[in-house]
């Protein structure tokens, strides 16, 4: 069984930089989360937020640094990883059911040659359940909306099992229910020892929601625990102009 609290950190990331056509997207990144808190990364529009998310799984290949989970290469532990990308980088048109899709968070498990069978459509029915989708199980994925997606994606990577669960803005554009339910999943997720890492953008949430916090442009401003990072100083130098505007909202 996994020791969740193993020593170390459960993301390390060290002189991380990535270029497009030359112009660093993110700069000599060094980020370090410990094991069992629920992190939120926070920059404003093109600060790189998506980009470290992708560069930390291997999406992306970096101009330089490198990055390890659980202390080691990500290739070695990318079972214990999961993914929920922004829904606009997905395909919604691919012809596949509710269930269909959470049951691929087992594939990971079974390997190359395995085949998802009566206990991969139970534990995936279960995750519905957790985000309050079984109703849709036998729904078209591309027929519901943009929050029923979000807690589709949720849940399989729930089915996965990961250790480290990293969300690229998994809140944008829900309503408020959903929203509160997809907290709830993380939250628990968090509780269990498990590891939480969302690109979010809502400044007035983040106390409520997540105890660590990592604030980006292009370099990491900050990094820590909420209530040492979240302060006005480390907002003007993340945001800039906008930081007196964005803070009084927050």
């Amino acid at each position: 069984m996994t020791d969740l609290h193993e020593p170390g950190f459960a993301l390390h990331i060290e002189d991380l930089t990535v270029s497009y056509d030359d112009r660093p997207v993110i700069w000599d990144i060094d980020l370090d989360v410990p094991p069992g808190v629920m992190a939120a990364v926070l920059g404003p529009n093109g600060a790189g937020k998506s980009t470290l998310l992708k560069a930390a799984l291997g999406l992306i290949r970096p101009a330089a640094g490198h990055v390890r989970a659980f202390g080691l290469p990500v290739d070695a532990v990318r079972r214990r990883i999961a993914y929920v990308p922004q829904r606009s980088s997905v395909d919604w048109d691919f012809p596949a059911d509710v269930l269909d899709v959470v049951t691929m968070g087992t594939y990971g498990q079974l390997g190359w040659l395995g085949r998802p069978g009566r206990r991969e459509r139970a534990a995936a029915m279960d995750a519905l359940e957790r985000v309050g989708m079984q109703d849709y199980a036998r729904r078209q994925i591309g027929a519901l909306s943009g929050g029923q997606q979000q807690r589709v994606f949720l849940a399989r990577a729930l089915v996965q099992g990961a250790d480290l669960v990293l969300l690229d803005e998994p809140m944008a554009g829900v309503d408020a229910p959903t929203e509160r339910a997809i907290v709830a999943v993380l939250k628990a997720l968090r509780d269990e020892g498990r590891t939480v890492v969302v690109v979010h953008h809502d400044l007035a949430t983040v106390e409520r929601y997540f105890d660590w916090l990592v604030l980006l442009n292009v370099r990491v401003i900050a990094q820590g625990p909420v209530p040492a990072v979240f302060t006005r100083e480390n907002l003007g130098r993340t945001y800039g102009a906008q930081a007196a505007l964005l803070a009084a909202g927050a």
